[in-house]
């Protein structure tokens, strides 16, 4: 497992850098129900859709019937994928299958993107006046939803992309992305879906009753292992949930757009701190680690 720094200044910091950017207060006007710390503490996170095209699962399973984070196999037959993503995400499943393991942005600590960044744990929610910040569990993955505006012409693209968000009543936010940049380990979820620049990711997130996501949780739990630890919420909470539902669409890597869903609790433990460090030693290969270094000095 790769090692972890506690960094007891990270979130204070980032939390600071929003308060400025939005002026220090909340707008009246934006809805209120959506700040806060929200929790999904489960491998690998995504939750398929009741019906229609989905993510890649693992075809890998623990003897619970749950997907086995601990060998990584996703669905190279899923109809989803054309035929040369097919076989990407096959070559991934063999290493996996043969032990040796492979580089993921996550046991790498470089930028996900999204929907990668999905799977963590942790999401907590700050609304602005002209923008919204997600922060991701390890503290230096963070996104910047512009409000109320548009993609610019020509995209430069970034780690998670150029993201227009917009709310739709008290109860639902809308963020529309594109413009995702891709490194050395670019890739839609942990089992090596690539992606292209024709990617366009929608996502809605909307407060609910708990009753109404009942389906998506009890999805979750029969393919999703349950994580624990320091980012936990409450079992027998019956509240309002935040229920994320996005729509992934790259036509040079799938047939078809598909869909999936995270469903948040609100998070009944502090946040954690934690941040992932760079380190050179590769936990289950011989081989270095492919940390990043820059290929000039910066002064």
């Amino acid at each position: 497992m790769r090692r972890r720094i506690m960094a007891t200044v990270v979130f204070a910091a980032l939390c600071t850098v929003s308060s400025a950017q939005s002026g220090g207060v909340l707008a009246p006007d934006l809805p209120q129900g959506f700040a806060g710390l929200w929790s999904h503490p489960y491998l690998t996170g995504f939750e398929p859709p009741a019906s229609g095209p989905g993510p890649i699962t693992n075809m890998s399973r623990r003897p619970d019937g749950r997907a086995n984070f601990q060998r990584l196999v996703g669905n190279w037959r899923n109809p989803v994928l054309k035929p040369e993503a097919a076989q990407i995400v096959k070559r991934f499943g063999d290493m996996s299958l043969n032990g040796t393991g492979y580089e993921t942005p996550s046991n790498q600590c470089w930028p996900g993107g999204v929907p990668y960044v999905f799977w963590d744990f942790l999401l907590e929610f700050l609304p602005g006046k002209d923008h919204v910040t997600f922060v991701y569990r390890h503290g230096q993955e963070m996104r910047f939803i512009r409000l109320n505006s548009q993609h610019p012409a020509h995209v430069t693209p970034s780690w998670y992309g150029d993201s227009i968000g917009h709310y739709e009543g008290k109860d639902t936010f809308v963020v529309d992305t594109v413009g995702m940049k891709r490194g050395p380990y670019a890739m839609l979820d942990m089992y090596g879906t690539p992606f292209t620049d024709a990617l366009h990711l929608v996502e809605t997130y909307r407060l609910v009753d708990y009753a109404q996501a009942a389906d998506s949780i009890e999805r979750n739990e029969k393919e999703n292992t349950h994580a624990g630890g320091g980012w936990d919420y409450d079992p027998a909470y019956r509240g309002k949930v935040l229920q994320l539902t996005f729509t992934v669409d790259d036509p040079n890597v799938f047939t078809t757009p598909w869909t999936a869903t995270i469903t948040y609790r609100p998070s009944v433990d502090p946040w954690p701190e934690l941040i992932c460090a760079e380190n050179p030693h590769w936990f289950t290969m011989e081989s270095e680690s492919k940390i990043p270094t820059a290929a000039k000095p910066d002064f």
